[in-house]
């Protein structure tokens, strides 16, 4: 088997220990907010027109959706703990236009509507961009794009194929870079390419992000109630009692937005398993320090690799470091236990320091991770319960930042039983095969993880195993 150039060129153990000492245990970005009272828990019995289960993005976007089609509708939010806390908070902030976890995943499984799912991404990410400023969010939004880099010679090929189909479809904002052009852009010994998607990605501060997304909502009338888990939803005659532990709303209809945690419909508690990430966050580089890695145009990065790296720059400079590592727990669980893993840090520090040497001697602030809701088709899936009162969305797999308001503006169209361009996709109107129980989830999931890690060691091949799954339409690349 092959090395990866982090393993060809690693720095010191001293470094690495050098690197992590003094990182704090703790979400930057949430930590990043400004001290706020708690909101208020939902006590006694309450009434609304739409009841939304969860506060992060797809929550609130679906609340502020709601509002601006019809200003006149009682919303109640119910959080289990408090808003944006989850996925929502501690994501890199990347805000992908794609809807399918990238074009070939998309063309991979539909293929008749990937053009109209690629515009409507666009038209999503436009859509968020407007909104923010509408409601003056200040989320730190920067559409600068991003770069895809090759850090080995196998993933060349790769970003030719990339920027030709581009050229074919007439997209005039993806740019081919030579190994030249894309180390004067961003200084790193690792790249052999580039391929620049100059207007498919924005960059948002997460945590401000859900934090202005829920204060949005608050002004237009919804409540949030927070520490209000919700334990179940009740037929109620032509309507809906969602019950938490100190209280219950009786509602016309509800939106599920639960995201990595388990459903509270059945038909949905195998559809997802929690795949947990991890992440770096660095102390403000210096001016000297950035002057020595360039990257002016501020773009996020991610490389090619199956197990592959996402990094930018935040509004102050400092560099998110994150991926590789994508780690599954036996038996589905969410436990804040697993966000507490020494050796996928040393590897994220070793990492960074190989793809820019120039910062050896820079500090990580913070350390953390999160759990991604993955489903086996690698984004979203959505529907309706309970005689179309109950509509959800889930399954985002690591790309739900704009993909959520998406997801909001769909699960209000299967609400109102109209027929829309949205709810017309086959995207929308099929689902994902489930994972299967345990122990069959943990060894497959696992079987996948190292056939992917040997595929990044040898040249791109699959091996029989994600041959397989690619013809079973589960397929995974980066």
């Amino acid at each position: 088997m092959g090395t990866t150039v982090f393993e060809r060129h690693p720095p010191s153990a001293a470094a690495i220990a050098h690197s992590l000492e003094g990182a704090r245990q703790s979400v930057f970005w949430l930590d990043d907010l400004p001290a706020r009272e708690a909101r208020d828990r939902l006590t006694g019995q309450s009434r609304a027109d739409l009841v939304i289960v969860g506060a992060g993005y797809a929550g609130l976007w679906t609340a502020l959706r709601a509002k601006h089609r019809d200003p006149g509708l009682r919303v109640i939010v119910l959080e289990a703990r408090t808003a944006g806390w989850a996925a929502s908070g501690r994501n890199g902030g990347f805000c992908d236009a794609s809807l399918t976890h990238g074009r070939d995943n998309g063309l991979s499984r539909w293929p008749d509507e990937i053009d109209l799912l690629d515009a409507l991404g666009l038209e999503n990410l436009d859509g968020m961009g407007e909104d923010i400023a509408r409601h003056g969010i200040d989320a730190e939004w920067e559409r600068v794009g991003a770069l895809g880099v090759a850090t080995e010679p196998h993933q060349v090929a790769w970003l030719d194929e990339w920027a030709q189909d581009a050229a074919a479809r007439g997209d005039e904002h993806v740019r081919r870079l030579s190994e030249a052009e894309v180390r004067a852009s961003v200084s790193s010994p690792t790249y052999l390419g580039a391929v620049w998607e100059q207007r498919s990605t924005a960059l948002v501060h997460p945590g401000k992000l859900a934090a202005g997304l829920a204060r949005a909502v608050e002004e237009a009338g919804v409540q949030i109630f927070e520490n209000s888990p919700v334990h179940a939803i009740d037929d109620d005659g032509t309507g809906v009692q969602v019950v938490t532990t100190h209280g219950r709303v009786a509602t016309r209809q509800v939106v599920l937005a639960t995201n990595v945690f388990p459903s509270l419909l059945k038909r949905n508690r195998l559809m997802t398993v929690p795949v947990y990430d991890y992440v770096l966050m660095t102390e403000p580089l210096t001016d000297e320090q950035l002057a020595a890695i360039g990257w002016r145009d501020r773009q996020g990065i991610s490389d090619l690799a199956n197990q592959f790296h996402y990094y930018r720059l935040s509004s102050d400079n400092r560099i998110l470091f994150g991926g590789y590592d994508a780690v599954y727990h036996y038996g589905r669980r969410v436990r804040a236990q697993y966000e507490r893993r020494d050796e996928t840090f040393e590897r994220l520090a070793s990492h960074l320091l190989t793809t820019f040497p120039a910062l050896e001697g820079v500090r990580f602030s913070h350390k953390w991770a999160g759990a991604i809701d993955t489903s086996t088709r690698f984004c979203a899936y959505f529907g309706t319960a309970r005689k179309g009162r109950v509509a959800y969305a889930a399954g985002f797999t690591g790309l739900g930042v704009a993909a959520t308001r998406f997801a909001a503006d769909t699960m209000l169209d299967l609400l109102s039983g109209e027929r829309t361009e949205r709810t017309e996709l086959e995207m929308v109107r099929s689902r994902p095969l489930p994972f299967p129980p345990e122990p069959a989830a943990a060894i497959g999931i696992n079987a996948t993880r190292w056939s992917l890690d040997r595929a990044d060691h040898e040249g791109g091949r699959r091996n029989v195993l994600l041959k397989t799954l690619d013809a079973l339409g589960l397929g995974f690349d980066s």
